[in-house]
Formats: structure tokens, C-alpha cells, sequence
């Protein structure tokens, strides 16, 4: 008979732990660094297709990032769009080519001091999702064998964050069809919730350095901002298409879909099975809390300042500029700096000041963002 083993480690078991993605990223690296000493840093980048934007998103750095809140559009990134376009692979063993190179992303690789890199395109179902990198401070790190090694960490790796990005799609989707299904019909367009998620987007890279936002934060803000109204497909057509002032009555009415909306999100969590999801509370706080004012005047709890989470905070900021300004049946829609000038009136009692600040000061962005996604393009 052959020798019965009663014991193995399971190398990878730790993914079975329920942590961030940045921490898998993590695990997987030390294990591949076990295996093969060679690889010093891993990466990722997502692609935006609405923007063509590639963003940071994970890496297992321990020392200081090279790259965090970036973000660069693909059809300027030179090798980058060679290798979306071949779906091939990138090896460049010699970092010192980019050392001088035109673009930020790649000067700070070398600057860095890494010397050589794998780059991996990621796809699900045949859609380009992003990159993945790895980096070894040694040149000529990436030979033959270690290629077909890091293939399959890389493939686990796309595996991982499609995983997480499909399931939230999904909930995404699932909510769309309600609306559909319950024939609701919001005020509010496609292209609000696309804005309303980039300017809270803006607005969490601005403030990273101060609250210690990473890059997979910053993403999972932007992913569940358009989930902020959800409960609005409770609320009765005559309250929520309403063109007059609301009465206290009807006002008392609105409140609830925050209460209505936290439902949602506890119940479409429970039936995708994500209670534990480690950005689950985020949503949840979105959906309840976007309304709460710094000053307690806000609802449903009442609650002050950093009582109200900060995600909220930030998608109360972006929903309103996004109200001021955009056009309703009711009413026209305001000019950018009106509607900052009132953001600096509310700021410090019903609008984080932080967060007021972190929009108003990046004027060039919101112009940008506004100009990609016009209710009225011309």
C-alpha cells in the first residue's frame, strides 16, 4: 500500500478567510514570494469603459506605493494599449527603458527602483476588466519558468476580483429590474447616478491622505453610490414625482426611504449570501445614512458629525451638487459656482466641510466629469 499522508498544509488556505481583497492581494503575494524569492511587489489597475480610465486598485506593497489614487486613460498609455489590444502578455526585464519615460505611472515604477515587471490583462466573459502587475526589484526577474508560475497566481488573482465585482453588478442589476418590474419611474437619470459616483469618487481621493482612504475604499465607494436611492421604489408615485413642495406629511413620507432602502440592502445581502462581505457595512451606511446632517438636524436617526459614517458624509455632498445642478421638471438646473456658493453656506452644519471642500477645490475635475456624462449632449 502507498504511503498514507495525514497531514498537508494547504498553502492557499488563507483565502478562505473572510478579509479585503487588499488582503488576499497580500496572501497571495507572500506565498508566491515563498515560491519563487523573485517577486516584490503585486498590483492591480481596473478599466473604467465609460471614462477609458485605469485606476489603482490593489497592491501588496509593505513600503510606500509607487501609485495610489491614479488614474490615467488607456488610450495614452502606450504599451499598456498594445498589450488591451494584442490580449497578450508584457514582459520588459530592463525598468531602465521607462526610466525616462513620458508618462507618471511609468516613471514612478522605475523611480521606485524596481528592474524588471510582468504586466497581465484581466477579462471576464471576453470584457477587458484591467492589469495586473508584478514587479521584482532584480532585472531579468521574469524568466521562462517563472512566467508559467505566475501565470496561474495571476489567472487566481483576476478569478478573486471578478468574483467581488460581478456579485456587486449584480446587485446593481437586481435593483434596476425592481424599478422595472414595480414600473418606477425616478426623476433621477442613468447619468445622475454616474456622476453622483465619480464626484464621490473625487471627493475620496482628496481626502485619502487625511482619513486614510486606499484605493479598494475609493473603488467600493464609487461601485455602491448609485445604490444611495434605493429605497425610493418603496415610496408612492404621488410623493416621489411630486413637482410642488412636499407637505410635512408627504416630507415625513420621503424619510422613510432610507429606512425602506436599509431593507433592501439587508435583504439583497441575505439572498446573494455577502452578509460577511468585508465592504458590507459601507453599503449599508450609504443607503441609511446619506441624509444625516453634521449638525443632528438630518434623518431618520438624528445622528452629528463623524457619528454619520464617512461614506455617507461624502455621498451626501455628491448627491446634492448633483440635485443643484442638473435640470428637473421643476426646476432649473444651477450654475456650478451657485451651487458651490450653497455647499459653503452648508458646510460645518449640514455638510461635512471636509468633504464640501474636497469637491469645490477640484473644480477642473467636476467640469470633466459633467462634460462625460450631459443629460444634454449637443
Amino acid at each position: 500500500m502507498g504511503e498514507v499522508i495525514d497531514r498537508y498544509q494547504d498553502r492557499l488556505s488563507g483565502l478562505n478567510k473572510n478579509t479585503s481583497l487588499t488582503d488576499k492581494i497580500r496572501f497571495i503575494h507572500s506565498v508566491v514570494r515563498d515560491c519563487m524569492g523573485c517577486v516584490d511587489r503585486i498590483a492591480v489597475v481596473l478599466y473604467d469603459p465609460k471614462t477609458d480610465l485605469l485606476k489603482t486598485f490593489l497592491h501588496s506593497s509593505d513600503e510606500d506605493h509607487p501609485l495610489v489614487q491614479y488614474q490615467a486613460k488607456l488610450a495614452e498609455a502606450g504599451s499598456l494599449l498594445t498589450i488591451f489590444r494584442s490580449g497578450g502578455t508584457r514582459v520588459v526585464n530592463d525598468l531602465d527603458v521607462f526610466e525616462l519615460g513620458e508618462h507618471l505611472h511609468t516613471r514612478r515604477i522605475a523611480e521606485q527602483g524596481f528592474g524588471s515587471s510582468y504586466t497581465l490583462p484581466m477579462y471576464h466573459n471576453g470584457a477587458f476588466l484591467g492589469f495586473i502587475f508584478f514587479n521584482a526589484y532584480e532585472k531579468h526577474s521574469f524568466r521562462q519558468e517563472v512566467l508559467h508560475e505566475l501565470d496561474l497566481f495571476g489567472h487566481l488573482i483576476s478569478l478573486l476580483i471578478v468574483g467581488e465585482l460581478a456579485t456587486i453588478r449584480m446587485m446593481l442589476a437586481t435593483v434596476q429590474a425592481a424599478r422595472q418590474i414595480t414600473a418606477f419611474r425616478d426623476p433621477e437619470t442613468g447619468v445622475h447616478v454616474d456622476r453622483v459616483s465619480r464626484y464621490a469618487r473625487l471627493i475620496g481621493q482628496r481626502l485619502a491622505p487625511k482619513y486614510g482612504f486606499n484605493d479598494e475604499f475609493i473603488e467600493h465607494l464609487f461601485l455602491f453610490a448609485p445604490l444611495h436611492d434605493v429605497g425610493k421604489v418603496g415610496l408612492p408615485d404621488a410623493v416621489l414625482k411630486k413637482a410642488e413642495r412636499l407637505t410635512a406629511g408627504e416630507f415625513e413620507e420621503m424619510k422613510e426611504h432610507v429606512v425602506i432602502g436599509r431593507r433592501i440592502i439587508d435583504a439583497i445581502l441575505q439572498d446573494f449570501g455577502l452578509d460577511t462581505l468585508p465592504h458590507a457595512d459601507m453599503l449599508r451606511n450609504i443607503a441609511e445614512y446619506h441624509h444625516e446632517a453634521v449638525d443632528g438636524s438630518g434623518y431618520r436617526l438624528g445622528l452629528r458629525g463623524e457619528e454619520i459614517p464617512i461614506e455617507a458624509r461624502i455621498i451626501a455632498v455628491a448627491d446634492i451638487f448633483d440635485a443643484l445642478t442638473s435640470r428637473r421638471r421643476y426646476k432649473v438646473a444651477w450654475t456650478n459656482q451657485e451651487a458651490f456658493r450653497l455647499l459653503q453656506q452648508l458646510a460645518g452644519f449640514k455638510l461635512d466641510r471636509d468633504c464640501v471642500a474636497a469637491l469645490i477645490e477640484n473644480e477642473e475635475a467636476v467640469l470633466e466629469i459633467q462634460a462625460q456624462f450631459n443629460e444634454d449632449p449637443t
